[in-house]
């Protein structure tokens, strides 16, 4: 039999170059705003990294201990520009590993990460060519921490996102005029400004953003910082979001890059302001909201490595969370900070795992949910997708009778971990009653799922 070698040879590479020409095709596709945001709207639940030259300090000098977050220690220990130099110098994480890093996330459930490119510190985590003041000029670790993780969250099926701080107290052209006599408490008085500050937007930050943008992959959210200061305008944050969107148009930008923010409630005052999402800051909303956002908050009371603040939230607490911020539209995004080393704290590793035990189980009440359609029950909370209701459920009824919504139509109901097993119901004039089991199934939240009837 002849066998002929080179027509099927041909066709093979043919194939194969129609794959990567559509590939590329589908990865420059510019998408509308509901496909641009379909997959973070999704997600539902992602991990927040500080981590800096701070990680080095942990919130003390001598015996004074930073108030607040460590990550603001240059500012609140009182260090001029000079001194603090000396920590990016010192700043040599050998154990940082990214794919761990990226494996620990995705195993707690979260879908997607924000690692903070730079911080108010000004130090950067990448080989910026803008600037010596970063990971590969100042530090003896010279590993591109940015282009490291990045490539860990692709590997790995998780959406690689950063933080940029528009505030720089290192930089002369921004805040790094005003040390060694910064001061807190300017943050909000308009007649603390620097003159030079356009300059250092138009030629350090933009700049250093499009390295960000152009050298790292496909970047699921640009999350900015410091949108308070008088120096930055709403005229720069609508340019910077266009800038932005112009290079990667598929990307996600949170409503800090613009001034429209209404402090740590997070969403945007009344008026047209830039950005994709609110950003309520260790806090919930009481009610849902009819936008996108998403609520970031601390396991302690730290965003940088603090080993002073043992005020730990409980892995119980934080999975309530979870589901309050996602029975109210939102997302949530929590925070780690990894110690100067490049290690998580062993306090924030118990957490994610136990987070990631109950999502393992419950994830469908939660991935691709939307916000519940029924006032919040006293024993916890609603979300939905599709024909579906899930009742997740903080305090389990001792009677064995659950309590639902009386508008909601049940056709079946039955505990998620256990769908074999089909809970009876009745509808009364006040209330569904679904009996189910005496003892919780979920010693944290247990979730019963109820197909509609209509």
């Amino acid at each position: 039999m002849k066998i002929i070698i080179k027509p099927v040879l041909y066709a093979i590479v043919a194939l194969l170059t129609f794959g990567n020409v559509y590939s590329q095709g589908k990865k420059d596709l510019k998408l509308n705003d509901d496909q641009r945001m379909e997959w973070w709207r999704d997600s539902k639940f992602g991990m927040f990294i500080h981590w800096g030259a701070y990680s080095i300090i942990g919130g003390e000098r001598g015996t004074k201990i930073a108030g607040g977050g460590a990550e603001w220690a240059m500012d609140k220990l009182d260090y001029t520009i000079e001194e603090y130099e000396k920590f990016p110098e010192m700043f040599n994480p050998v154990m940082f590993d990214a794919d761990a890093w990226v494996t620990m996330a995705k195993d707690a459930g979260m879908k997607y990460i924000v690692i903070t490119s730079k911080h108010h510190e000004g130090f950067g985590l990448w080989d910026s060519k803008v600037s010596d003041y970063d990971v590969m000029d100042k530090s003896p670790f010279k590993r591109d921490i940015i282009k490291e993780l990045s490539e860990a969250c692709k590997k790995q099926g998780i959406k690689f996102c950063f933080y940029y701080s528009i505030v720089d107290w290192h930089h002369p052209q921004a805040q790094g005029n005003l040390y060694p006599n910064y001061n807190i408490s300017q943050h909000d008085d308009p007649s603390v400004v620097n003159p030079e500050f356009p300059k250092y937007y138009k030629n350090y930050m933009k700049p250093q953003i499009e390295e960000l943008l152009t050298n790292y992959g496909d970047v699921g959210v640009v999350w900015f910082d410091g949108d308070w200061i008088s120096d930055y305008t709403t005229e720069m944050g609508k340019d910077l979001y266009k800038f932005i969107r112009k290079i990667q148009p598929n990307t996600i930008v949170n409503n800090r890059v613009d001034k429209g923010r209404n402090g740590m409630e997070g969403m945007d005052k009344e008026g047209e302001f830039a950005g994709d999402f609110g950003t309520p800051e260790q806090e919930i909303p009481d009610t849902g909201i009819d936008s996108d956002w998403e609520a970031c908050m601390t396991m302690n009371g730290s965003w940088g490595y603090k080993p002073s603040d043992n005020k730990w939230k409980s892995s119980e607490d934080l999975i309530e969370k979870l589901v309050d911020i996602v029975s109210k539209g939102g997302n949530f995004l929590l925070n780690i900070g990894p110690d100067g080393f490049g290690r998580f704290p062993s306090e924030s590793i118990r957490r994610l795992k136990a987070m990631g035990e109950w999502t393992k189980k419950n994830g469908e009440a939660i991935y691709g949910a939307s916000a519940s359609p029924y006032e919040k029950p006293k024993w916890g909370r609603y979300t939905k997708k599709g024909n579906v209701i899930y009742a997740h459920v903080f305090d389990w009824p001792e009677t064995g009778t659950l309590k639902l919504h009386k508008d909601i139509k049940v056709k079946k109901a039955t505990l998620l971990t256990d769908p074999n097993n089909e809970l009876g119901t009745l509808a009364t004039s006040r209330e569904v009653l679904v009996d189910v089991p005496v003892l919780a199934p979920d010693a944290t939240v247990s979730v019963v799922k109820i197909e509609l009837a209509n």
